[in-house]
């Protein structure tokens, strides 16, 4: 990505920003975009960035602008070198503790402290290192469906990124069948690498990871290691909204889904599909503005 559109305004300008992207189903998928503040002093002063691999025009800054739900700041436009900003970000980044886990980058050394599951994850192209307040959300949530006595013989990591949380149920749940899927044709070896470094099996049998590149469920592996105790997906509201009837399907009676990428406002939205397909709140937390929610399948369900 070799361009960049910022705009700087209030938190609620740019969070509203962010909820009309994820509504956007006609949205350039070649136009990545992150709200953030801009200081830890300044909590309402946001900014708004845009990462493009082309000069952008008037198509994509009228497209952005379109967001805004009333004055448009100004835009800043400006080219960038050539790096993968991806890598880069995530080269200094600070380990993490989420419930059972930690979380570090090759650059920090492993915590040697009983009880505490360790995981190198070296910056990728993949999402999900840990350091997203989703993904730390969901190893936090995990941590406490284990401790409430959670049984999981056989799971699915859906949009797994890294492999990170599905590295992270078969630390918890050892003998469970796994396996993780992506849109995105990068994952499988980043997460084949990742499993390396951290003595994780890739295979089809117990305690071990099968990783396929799939869009939401739809893939002849996911269904054939179905149905499942455990689904993960920790990707957008917009898709978690439409893949709520699979999720369920996908789950065994009691079964149980994790999901997170979804803003506290978008968390009404997300449930109520997932209560039209039979799913009740088991728990949730919220980590800074992120949901992270635990349901459970009906025993019995017959849809109205």
């Amino acid at each position: 990505m070799s361009w960049k559109i910022t705009a700087y305004a209030d938190r609620a300008t740019i969070e509203h920003v962010l909820v009309a992207h994820e509504d956007a189903f006609d949205w350039d998928p070649e136009i990545v975009i992150s709200g953030s503040e801009i200081a830890e002093d300044k909590p309402d002063d946001w900014q708004l960035e845009a990462w493009l691999g082309h000069k952008p025009g008037k198509t994509e800054t009228e497209a952005l602008a379109a967001l805004f739900p009333g004055e448009v700041p100004a835009f800043e436009i400006e080219e960038l070198p050539e790096t993968d900003w991806l890598v880069s970000s995530q080269q200094d980044l600070e380990p993490i503790r989420a419930g059972a886990f930690h979380v570090h980058t090759p650059e920090h050394p492993a915590l040697d402290e009983g009880g505490i599951f360790d995981f190198t994850i070296p910056a990728s192209q993949a999402f999900g290192t840990g350091q997203h307040a989703t993904t730390a959300g969901c190893l936090t949530m995990l941590t406490h469906m284990k401790q409430r006595g959670v049984v999981v013989r056989s799971c699915a990591d859906i949009g797994t990124g890294t492999g990170l949380l599905a590295f992270a149920a078969l630390r918890l749940w050892p003998s469970a069948l796994a396996i993780a899927s992506d849109i995105d044709a990068v994952c499988p070896a980043v997460v084949e690498a990742n499993a390396r470094t951290n003595g994780i099996a890739m295979g089809e049998g117990n305690g071990e990871l099968i990783m396929t590149v799939a869009a939401g469920m739809d893939h002849p592996l996911l269904h054939a290691r179905g149905p499942y105790d455990l689904v993960l997906a920790n990707i957008l509201a917009g898709p978690l909204v439409e893949l709520a009837p699979d999720f369920a399907d996908a789950l065994v009676p009691g079964g149980h889904l994790v999901l997170a990428g979804l803003l506290e406002t978008q968390e009404p939205a997300v449930r109520r599909a997932c209560r039209l397909a039979g799913l009740r709140l088991a728990g949730r937390m919220v980590n800074g503005d992120w949901s992270i929610l635990w349901l459970r399948k009906r025993r019995r369900w017959r849809a109205s």
